[in-house]
């Protein structure tokens, strides 16, 4: 059974962890190796690897660090099929859609690539008299990072190639439930080139995750993971003087107005509700239909998940893989009964779901429910599934005003053909990411993955300059010289 190893000050090297866990692939329940729950003593040894690595790692230049992200590139892009395969034996997610998060893992190397114009500061001469003043960005340290499950190949990436750009060293901890594509992306990190300490990677879980808020070297911390974990997060980290950015969950409602393209809105609604089993934290988990639209558009996406094919992502044909465990999959059932008992009706019910072959998977099929009253637990609870509540207001006011009535604010969507329509959502709408016909609003990595209220904790987000930004300290220089110095030479 494959045992994953942590990657500490360019060693690979076994953990003293008491504890395992198995590490399973969701679609078949085959046991793929085991996780070490690293203890915090390995914890400070990466931290210390990484802050002995770092006043070199620092005085190299911009133009020379980006030259291990070159290279990681291209040792992405040359393993790109293999690492697609990983995310979607260990995550359960389609090919397509693994190969989808790649590649915005690499498009956020690429745009890291461009540090040495992205870090630059600003100057102003004579601010007075014979004196000038320029800001310069510095980094700020030892950065670390705590991933999710449900993209193991990018979420990582919306931090590591910024920091490591920006002059800083590296802890990276995977989530324990997907650990193998990191470790193999480690493996092209120490091909790449990368110096002893830059980069290190610890797996575990909880101790672990509380011995990264807690380690005095570590100066910086990105998360993302439910609302209530990351409350918890910020605030240790905060307490321990930390920066910290830490996304949490979301609803994630999208608007169709009566004069939406059906034809169009259809399948989009459809992939960003049931795509990745609705494990994303950009799932469109709740649909607001205004006036007309909401017959034929409970119609259309009733037919849409009644269709969508369910089964072993690594099969190009399936649309749709399990949920990651056998734990997610009964709250996902509670939380479609809790519908129920609150008043809904299941219009479509993927909870008979089984696969011919892999009957032990994971399978939760595209479900959908009707008539969710607004004070329910559907309404205000993140599934993290395949499910999509349907509700339905006369207005377009109305419909914005369920989306700010909702403690998340990750993302919003409209169907309209109409552009002061469009407007006033972007306007109004108190969510971070917007999407207009556009069904997951994901920025691209020229672009910060915003977010409000109970979905971010923070101020810089991560990708583009937020993530320069958040990477570095800002250091103010005034500086004066007297003529009659220059004239001793």
């Amino acid at each position: 059974m494959f045992k994953v190893r942590n990657y500490i000050d360019r060693e690979w090297v076994e953990s003293s962890a008491a504890e395992q866990v198995l590490i399973h692939n969701p679609a078949t329940a085959e046991v793929l190796g085991s996780v070490p729950l690293s203890p915090a003593e390995e914890v400070d040894r990466a931290a210390q690897a990484a802050a002995a690595a770092f006043q070199d790692w620092r005085r190299t230049p911009a133009g020379e660090r980006v030259q291990y992200l070159f290279k990681l590139k291209q040792l992405l892009e040359q393993e790109f099929e293999e690492l697609a395969r990983s995310i979607t034996i260990e995550n359960g997610k389609t090919l397509k859609e693994s190969r989808g998060e790649l590649r915005r893992a690499i498009e956020n190397v690429e745009v890291a690539c461009g540090i040495p114009t992205l870090i630059q500061g600003y100057n102003s001469e004579d601010i007075a008299p014979g004196i000038d003043e320029f800001m310069i960005r510095q980094p700020v340290g030892v950065a670390a990072a705590i991933c999710p499950f449900n993209f193991p190949g990018m979420i990582p990436f919306w931090f590591m190639p910024y920091a490591l750009a920006c002059g800083n060293t590296y802890v990276l901890k995977p989530s324990e439930r997907v650990p193998l594509t990191m470790a193999k992306i480690f493996e092209l990190l120490e091909l790449a080139g990368f110096p002893k300490g830059v980069v290190n990677l610890v797996n575990g879980a909880k101790e672990t995750v509380g011995a990264i808020l807690d380690h005095p070297l570590i100066q910086a911390v990105s998360f993302v993971g439910s609302t209530a974990v990351a409350k918890q997060v910020y605030a240790r980290a905060a307490a321990h003087g930390k920066r910290a950015q830490v996304q949490g969950g979301a609803k994630n409602p999208v608007i169709i107005l009566p004069d939406a393209d059906l034809e169009m809105t259809r399948p989009i609604v459809s992939d960003a509700a049931f795509g990745n089993a609705g494990q994303r934290c950009l799932a469109a988990s709740l649909a607001v239909t205004v006036g007309a639209a909401r017959e034929a558009f409970t119609e259309a996406i009733c037919q849409a998940a009644a269709e969508r094919v369910v089964g072993y992502g690594l099969d190009e044909s399936v649309e749709m893989g399990p949920v990651i465990t056998p734990e997610s999959k009964n709250r996902i059932h509670g939380l479609i009964q809790r519908g129920v008992e609150e008043g809904a009706r299941v219009l479509v019910d993927g909870r008979d779901a089984v696969v011919a072959g892999y009957e032990q998977g994971n399978f939760v099929g595209a479900t959908v429910l009707s008539g969710v009253p607004a004070q329910g637990e559907v309404f205000k609870t993140e599934i993290f599934g395949p499910v999509l509540a349907l509700m339905h207001v006369d207005t377009l006011e109305e419909a914005i005003g369920l989306v700010n009535r909702g403690h998340y604010g990750n993302m919003a969507s409209l169907f309209t053909s109409s552009g002061a329509a469009a407007r006033k959502l972007r306007y109004e709408a108190e969510v971070g990411n917007i999407g207009i016909n556009i069904g997951v609003a994901a920025p691209m990595a020229q672009f910060p993955f915003s977010g409000w209220k109970d979905s971010f904790f923070g101020v810089l987000h991560g990708q583009g300059w937020d993530a320069v930004e958040f990477f570095t300290q800002e250091k103010v220089v005034v500086e004066r010289w007297r003529e009659d110095w220059a004239r001793s030479f």
